[in-house]
């Protein structure tokens, strides 16, 4: 069931989850919200005239500090504070088939792995769980011998012009309202196939500049290499740097009380991209590929979410008996597949929901208990009216590093 975001805790000094309560935000009741947020236009309305500009003014400096102390926090923790005390890499060599390295991937539980071609001993790029969903899309489209994907190599598939020109054509997410042209004209320059480009960081490369490379190239993953032998440690995600900060960040100051949608964090209305229950999932990921999005949120006929979709879900995979099943299984609706998965809530794609009311702090409290890669912000009727992604949140904090 969906977990709903309902109440905002006492400032606590720094990010904790126990001051929260959630519950299924479809288990008849509907999500609570809470009646103690009001938003800026309320509080706006509420002052003295000729207190307002002081009130903005004020209220700028206290979001610039905010900015200034994560930013900061980012500066001063490494890529290798992030690191479990204890994990696997899985690497493949880029002279294997495909599909077997697709199975290995699903069979440890990885969502991509760095390759490494044998002949010029280095690292080369990464394969993701969606790479491979991505060209049985392929196939589907070019209706080819599926079943040649059992002796193809991944290098085979990577070096072929008309796969890297379709299927596994980077497309770049859209800018925040925020971020200017330049901006997004030069993100897009940078961004780099991860098949052909293997960018990293060092053991030793602080979290600020790993969320530059991150954002600024556009990847969802990025490896972390130890520099003296060049081993692949483990590959982060924005997921992992959140989960580093609200565990490990403290303040004393009261800087993140405003709401995530009056800083603009995230995408709403017209924007946000939602997929029906009713849709195949062959034109679900089609969608999700051109928008250069890895989720998206999944309503009902009245616009009520029911549900997210992520690029990575395996599920027709797992279902399928051999690889001419899985692209069969292209023509299912999401009705049929979200009805097959599982749907525990620690999954860090199931459906987690908040309002337009919550402040980024009880957003920070609520993703150090759940530790979600996004939220799925809703109104009164539990329609979608936004998306915030962990991607969002801390690019937010680097704001004006990634518009220089």
């Amino acid at each position: 069931a969906p977990m709903a975001l309902e109440s905002r805790s006492l400032y606590s000094g720094h990010f904790t989850p126990t001051a929260l309560s959630s519950q299924s935000s479809l288990d008849g009741g509907g999500p609570h919200y809470p009646e103690d947020l009001e938003d800026n236009s309320t509080m706006s309305a509420m002052a003295p005239s000729g207190s307002s500009s002081g009130l903005l003014n004020e209220r700028e400096v206290v979001r610039r500090a905010g900015r200034e102390a994560i930013s900061q926090f980012l500066d001063g923790h490494t890529c290798f504070s992030v690191l479990r005390a204890s994990g696997k890499v899985v690497v493949f060599d880029t002279r294997i088939p495909i599909q077997l390295a697709f199975y290995a991937l699903v069979e440890h539980d990885m969502q991509c792995a760095p390759l490494w071609d044998s002949s010029t001993r280095q690292f080369v790029g990464l394969l993701t769980v969606t790479d491979f969903i991505d060209v049985l899309r392929y196939y589907r489209r070019t209706k080819g011998d599926v079943s040649t994907l059992a002796t193809r190599s991944i290098s085979e598939i990577l070096s072929d012009g008309n796969i890297l020109g379709s299927v596994l054509v980077r497309h770049v997410p859209k800018c925040r309202p925020s971020e200017t042209d330049a901006a997004a004209a030069a993100q897009a320059a940078a961004t780099s196939s991860h098949h052909r480009t293997f960018l990293s960081a060092s053991s030793e490369t602080t979290l600020k500049q790993a969320c530059l490379l991150l954002h600024g190239h556009s990847l969802d993953f990025l490896p972390v290499i130890l520099p003296d032998d060049m081993r692949c440690l483990a590959t982060i995600t924005y997921t992992n740097i959140l989960e580093h900060l609200v565990t490990h960040f403290r303040e004393q100051r009261r800087l993140f009380d405003d709401t995530v949608y009056d800083l603009g964090i995230g995408t709403y209305h017209d924007d946000v991209v939602t997929a029906r229950a009713s849709e195949t999932l062959a034109e679900v990921l089609h969608t999700l590929h051109i928008n250069g999005l890895s989720a998206m949120p999944v309503v009902d006929d009245a616009g009520k979410v029911v549900g997210v979709y992520s690029r990575s879900d395996i599920t027709f995979l797992a279902a399928a008996t051999d690889a001419e099943d899985a692209v069969s299984n292209l023509d299912l609706t999401l009705e049929v597949l979200m009805s097959q998965r599982r749907t525990d809530v620690t999954t860090p794609d199931a459906l987690h929901t908040c309002t337009r009311a919550h402040t980024l702090q009880s957003i920070f409290e609520y993703f150090a208990q759940w530790k979600f890669n996004r939220l799925i912000v809703v109104d009164e009727q539990e329609r979608v009216v936004g998306v915030v992604s962990a991607r969002d949140l801390v690019a937010y904090f680097l704001e004006e590093l990634l518009e220089q």
